[in-house]
């Protein structure tokens, strides 16, 4: 899949990416047959919405639901998106730890993959100015994951990527788990808690010497 040259060069890594932040995107332009890596922030507003500072911005949407809900399902239809990442983080209930314990979670071989998303327009009628925004979509966790979370992002393999960003209505098939067995989870430290911390040495692996509740 080749990815058109775009605005973000030297854009900065982030390690430690939060909601409302602005995170790189591929997206594809179906009328010019382009594909592009852009700037979207994190927090999804319907290109419909009145007045977005009031209401609440999905971060995530379901499977399940992404096809059937409004604030989605147009999204779904028209404007699917691949937020490319190194890894993502969950967090666990501890027995005896008051916070609950992050966990990094990526690709066994280190590579970067693509993660299943959904992408918005939206305009000011006042200013004129757009906010383009996204969220990701999640499916059931796969046994790796299940131990710490029920849930986990939609994985694209890179044969689906293509298929994913393409004009086709319902790809519903491509959302589903991930196979646990090309993936790796380690514990980290509560530093990921606060989106400040944002250096390499938020997944420095950790020893958890207490029980799971």
């Amino acid at each position: 899949m080749n990815v058109r040259d775009s605005r973000v060069h030297n854009y900065p890594p982030r390690w430690n990416a939060a909601p409302s932040q602005e995170l790189l995107v591929i997206r594809r332009n179906h009328k010019a047959g382009e594909v592009s890596l852009d700037p979207l922030r994190w927090g999804l507003i319907p290109y419909w919405c009145s007045d977005p500072t009031g209401g609440r911005k999905p971060i995530n949407a379901k499977c399940e639901t992404v096809r059937d809900l409004p604030t989605f399902r147009d999204a779904y239809r028209r404007r699917r998106c691949i937020v490319p990442v190194d890894g993502f983080f969950e967090w666990k209930a501890i027995k005896g730890q008051k916070a609950k314990q992050p966990y990094a979670i990526a690709m066994k071989d280190g590579a970067p993959f693509g993660i299943a998303g959904i992408w918005e327009n939206w305009k000011d009628l006042t200013s004129g100015e757009w906010t383009r925004t996204f969220a990701i979509i999640t499916t059931d966790a796969n046994e790796l994951v299940a131990d710490i979370h029920d849930r986990m992002p939609v994985i694209l393999s890179r044969y689906d990527c293509a298929r994913w960003l393409s004009e086709e209505p319902d790809p519903r098939d491509l959302m589903r788990p991930f196979p646990p067995e090309l993936m790796r989870i380690w514990p980290i430290s509560t530093r990921v808690n606060k989106p400040e911390n944002d250096d390499p040495s938020i997944l420095d692996p950790i020893q958890v010497t207490t029980d799971a509740a």
